[in-house]
């Protein structure tokens, strides 16, 4: 036999890895130029969060990631036994497990090797504990070390001090990575490396999810220890020098998260030139909605206005106050002065995100540049390990036994279901995924998985719905969701809009469209800035829901398309457009599970059954004098809450510049 030369066996190696590369490159099968609806979850925690393993919740980021794909796990119950089954009906395309990186070390210490001194610390022990009170005591003990303090700088646990934790952040961080790396699968299910970046000084969310393109990670997540607080400009300059320009092939970008709840403090106007650019780098999406609330825009039904909004539909899914404060609900009641509701007239213009976009095409104006130019996703915000679980039938909480069975109802009523993420991407891989949230082409649902398109242009064709070749022609003569208009021509600009009901999981028909709307925002010659909404497809379709069982009633659309042309175009004015889609009427999910309790929200006997189920509950040992009571608000009294709700979806928005023209 001839033993091959080492020049040959160079020759045969490079041949090797030349064909690996070019498998590896090889699109996947399902590959479309014309992309496809993925759905996904970038905002989720597990027992590696403080907060969720103070909760009882053992399910660590492997967990997360098996329930991501479809798998059952088991969650813990009121009682902190884990007893509870939880799966999701349908599986996500894509998911990022996002721990928070503040006491990644501590919790880690405290968790996971009784060999190590710190683990007997006093604040581990309670953390460990099944003892709810104890459980709450560690609670506050960790929010307060650094979380939601207004120190310029966080505090380090005195546990720490007993333990390496530097050595056991580094080792959470490997082990988040492995799981991450294991449960990728290139063109069936998308894992990202992620973790969230917490800073709430006096509980106000500044909170980002920090997401990688793929392995090339920092050495270890950059948190509010590392920026201070009130700080995260800087977090920007740290992931630039750390990732960008640090480590070859490392990408990152910022997600902040529910801005409803930041007391108007996530998007300040930009001190420097550097940190709108930043921004603009950085943070391309925003989280329009999770279990914490809805951050699109919001009107208060009892006020009769608004946060300088007079449209009605924005009373969905808001929060009564404007901070983190509202978290503190233990046993039916509200334990946290800072909880208390916020009157319409004293809330945060910039806690709603229309209200940012607005204002940043007037910030455009005076500077020439838009540091508000984001696109929208949603997610869960789930503490127990549970992405995409935003089903209003098949929603198991999202802190642990904290909202377990009756929990729910009693300390976590004003949360919803959560949102999802949904990319339109040539392919399901890291690559694809990620770039099309770069380039914003996104849009966030309340939950359900309705499809949605969005184009823009000049010339496009007023019957382009009846076009066969309907999408590629709107790629060719127009901009998708997320993208700029070019420079005006004559007349005005055209939108294609163009959806499709969600099929619904296995067994279950999804909901109807009820309608479609184009919501604008602009600045005037004065420096106004303006909205409307404009009403382009469908419409009220008197549809409802049957009391007594909460199945839907009355048909809507399985599809609207429509080619819409703005009659209040200026050429000289900056805008923002983007999509909102209702759907028909369905039973939320306090609706459903209050009703599973026996207390029926449309029930004039509802407070009689709420007292009697409060009675049961107490017999099988739950806290509170008033456990189902809030079952039975009266929503023409409330400025929000509703037991029937609208699910919906917004696309990312399509922009116009009058001060220059961008490159399409």
């Amino acid at each position: 036999m001839l033993m091959p030369t080492v020049r040959q066996l160079l020759g045969l190696l490079c041949i090797s890895l030349f064909f690996t590369a070019s498998a590896i490159a090889e699109p996947c099968q399902d590959y479309t130029e014309v992309k496809r609806p993925l759905y996904g979850d970038l905002h989720v925690h597990s027992s590696y969060s403080f907060d969720s393993y103070i909760s009882s919740q053992r399910n660590d980021p492997r967990e997360a990631y098996r329930y991501g794909k479809g798998e059952a796990i088991t969650l813990p119950d009121a009682d902190g036994k884990q007893a509870v089954r939880a799966q999701i009906q349908r599986p996500l395309d894509f998911m990022a497990v996002t721990d928070h990186a503040e006491f990644l070390g501590p919790i880690h210490v405290c968790t996971q090797d009784s060999s190590k001194l710190g683990y007997w610390f006093p604040a581990c022990i309670a953390t460990r504990s099944s003892f709810f009170i104890l459980q709450l005591l560690a609670a506050d003990y960790w929010v307060n070390l650094g979380v939601a303090g207004s120190g310029k700088e966080k505090e380090s646990s005195f546990a720490c001090t007993l333990s390496d934790c530097d050595a056991a952040e580094k080792s959470a961080w490997d082990n988040i990575q492995k799981a991450t790396a294991d449960f990728n699968d290139a063109c069936k299910f998308t894992t990202f490396v992620g973790y969230e970046y917490t800073d709430a000084p006096e509980f106000n969310n500044l909170h980002r999810n920090v997401i990688f393109r793929n392995e090339k990670v920092t050495d270890l997540p950059i948190s509010a220890y590392d920026t201070g607080s009130y700080n995260f400009p800087k977090l920007w300059q740290l992931l630039r020098k750390e990732c960008l320009e640090g480590k070859p092939g490392c990408d990152v970008m910022s997600i902040p998260h529910n801005p409803n709840l930041s007391g108007g403090l996530m998007f300040p106007d930009p001190k420097t030139p550097q940190e709108a650019n930043d921004r603009l780098t950085f943070e391309p999406v925003v989280e329009l909605i999770q279990h914490k609330g809805a951050s699109e825009c919001r009107f208060d039904r009892l006020a009769g206005r608004g946060a300088a909004t007079a449209d009605e539909a924005c009373d969905f899914e808001q929060i009564k106050n404007d901070s983190l404060a509202m978290l503190g609900s233990v046993a039916g009641e509200v334990r946290t002065l800072e909880a208390d509701p916020v009157a319409i007239d004293d809330f945060g213009r910039r806690n709603m995100v229309r209200n940012v976009l607005k204002d940043g095409t007037r910030l455009e104006q005076d500077t020439g540049q838009n540091p508000f130019k984001m696109g929208f996703i949603g997610s869960t915000d789930t503490h127990s390990a549970t992405p995409g679980a935003a089903e209003e039938d098949n929603y198991p909480g999202h802190l642990g036994r904290r909202d377990a069975g009756y929990r729910n109802i009693q300390d976590h009523f004003s949360s919803n279901a959560g949102g999802l993420a949904v990319v339109w991407a040539e392919q399901n891989t890291r690559d694809a995924v990620f770039d099309a949230i770069r380039r914003k082409e996104t849009y966030a649902t309340s939950g359900t998985r309705p499809t949605l398109r969005f184009f823009g242009g000049w010339n496009l064709a007023s019957d382009l719905c009846e076009n066969p070749d309907m999408i590629r022609t709107a790629y060719a003569n127009g901009v998708p969701r997320g993208g700029d208009l070019p420079a005006a021509t004559e007349g005005s600009p055209r939108f294609l809009v163009a959806a499709s009901k969600d099929p619904g999981p296995p067994g279950r028909i999804g909901t109807d469209l009820q309608r479609l709307q184009i919501i604008k925002g602009w600045t005037d010659a004065e420096g106004n800035t303006h909205e409307q909404v404009f009403n382009v497809a469908g419409g009220d379709t008197g549809a409802t829901v049957n009391p007594k069982s909460c199945a839907p009633e009355g048909a809507g659309f399985a599809s609207l398309c429509t080619v819409w042309q703005d009659p209040t175009f200026r050429a000289d004015e900056n805008a923002f457009y983007y999509v909102r889609l209702l759907e028909n009427p369905t039973c939320r999910w306090s609706t459903l599970q209050c009703k599973s309790a026996g207390v029926d929200p449309f029930s004039a006997n509802c407070a009689v059954q709420a007292k009697k189920a409060t009675a049961a509950a107490k017999d099988e040992g739950a806290w509170g004098e008033d456990v189902y009571g809030k079952c039975c608000l009266d929503p023409e009294k409330e400025p929000f809450y509703s037991p029937i709700i609208q699910e919906r979806a917004w696309s990312s928005p399509i922009w116009y510049s009058a001060t220059k023209a961008p490159s399409k």
